[in-house]
C-alpha cells in the first residue's frame, strides 16, 4: 500500500456559503478553518492547500455567550510608544463585524505562506448579500 499525497496540480476547489447568523462565534470558526483547510476532505494533505472557497454571511448576526460582549477585547498597536489601542467585542462588532469573524478564523490556521493562502479564500459579509453568484456556492449547514 502507497500513502496518496494530494498534489496542487490535482486540488478540486468548490465554493460553499455559510449563514453566520444565530452561530456561536467559536463554532463558526473551527469549522470555516476546517473548511479552508480541506479538513474535510478525504484527500487532505496538510503541506497542501487543499481547502474550498468560503463565503460567510451576517457576520453582524454572530453570538457569544455571557458576558464576553463587554469583557472580550480586541487590541492593535502600531509598535510606537503608548500606542495600544482596545476594543470591546461590542464595539467591534458595531464598527467592524466582518473583521470580528476574520480575526477568529484567521487565529485557527497556520501562521505561515500555506495559512495566508488560506485566509486568502475566505469571504466574509455583514449581510445576506455577496457577488459571488457566478461560482454558484452551495449552502454550508454548520452542525450543532
Amino acid at each position: 500500500m502507497k500513502t496518496y499525497m494530494t498534489r496542487k496540480e490535482d486540488v478540486d476547489r468548490n465554493w460553499f456559503v455559510v449563514d453566520a447568523k444565530g452561530q456561536r462565534l467559536g463554532r463558526l470558526s473551527t469549522e470555516v478553518a476546517a473548511l479552508l483547510k480541506g479538513k474535510h476532505k478525504p484527500t487532505f494533505t496538510p503541506h497542501v492547500d487543499n481547502g474550498d472557497y468560503v463565503i460567510v454571511i451576517n457576520a453582524k448576526d454572530v453570538e457569544l455567550t455571557g458576558k464576553k460582549w463587554e469583557q472580550k477585547k480586541y487590541y492593535r498597536h502600531s509598535q510606537h510608544p503608548g500606542s495600544l489601542k482596545e476594543r470591546t467585542a461590542e464595539e467591534m462588532n458595531r464598527k467592524h463585524p466582518t473583521k470580528m469573524v476574520e480575526l477568529a478564523i484567521k487565529g485557527m490556521l497556520p501562521r505561515n505562506k500555506l495559512g495566508s493562502r488560506m485566509f486568502n479564500k475566505l469571504y466574509v459579509y455583514e449581510g445576506e448579500e455577496h457577488p459571488h453568484q457566478a461560482q454558484q456556492p452551495t449552502p454550508y449547514e454548520l452542525e450543532g
